[in-house]
This record gives C-alpha cells, sequence and structure tokens, in this order.
C-alpha cells in the first residue's frame, strides 16, 4: 500500500493505493494524523479492495474530525470498494464526494 498526503492550508488529503485490509490497516491509521487540518479527503480512487478493518478505521477517522470540529470527506470509490459501502451502510454515515 502506498500513501500520500498533501495539504492546501486546511485541507488535508491522503491519497491511498493498494488494498486496504487486516494487514495494511494499521499502515494507514499511522499515517491519518491530522494536525490543525478541520476537513480531510481521504482518496481511494488507487483501492481496489476494503476490507472491514479499512471500514473500522474509516469510521474512528470520521468520528474524530467531527470530534474536533472538522469534516471527513471519501473520494474517488471504485464500483468494488464502493458496493462494499453501499452494503454494510458506510454510504449513509460518511460523507461520500
Amino acid at each position: 500500500m502506498e500513501i500520500k498526503s498533501t495539504t492546501e492550508g486546511t485541507r488535508l488529503t491522503i491519497a491511498v493505493s493498494g488494498r486496504v485490509d487486516t494487514v495494511t490497516a494499521p499502515e494507514l491509521a499511522a499515517a491519518l494524523k491530522f494536525g490543525d487540518a478541520t476537513c480531510v479527503v481521504i482518496d481511494l480512487a488507487n483501492v481496489p479492495y476494503m476490507s472491514s478493518a479499512g471500514l473500522r478505521l474509516l469510521l474512528s477517522a470520521n468520528k474524530t474530525m467531527h470530534e474536533n470540529g472538522g469534516e471527513l470527506q471519501i473520494a474517488n470509490l471504485q464500483a468494488a470498494v464502493r458496493e462494499v459501502f453501499d452494503i454494510t451502510g458506510f454510504s449513509d454515515i460518511l460523507t461520500l464526494v
């Protein structure tokens, strides 16, 4: 898995490439350092698969951002990952852009 972060003002974009599963989720968790960001966009354009470990991680990140007055957005879901979000109800919980 590859993770790239870019910051524009108070907006942090985290682009993830590769599978997000039980093995790689801890690496992504370690990279989710929001600092002073009030808007965090997690770009999943290059994520072909996400397991429940990845979903839990995004749910936790969403909670953290909301508790700190910020917003978490999930961008560019591939069809297979979007289906997982839809089936689990995460499409209704998280902000998808």
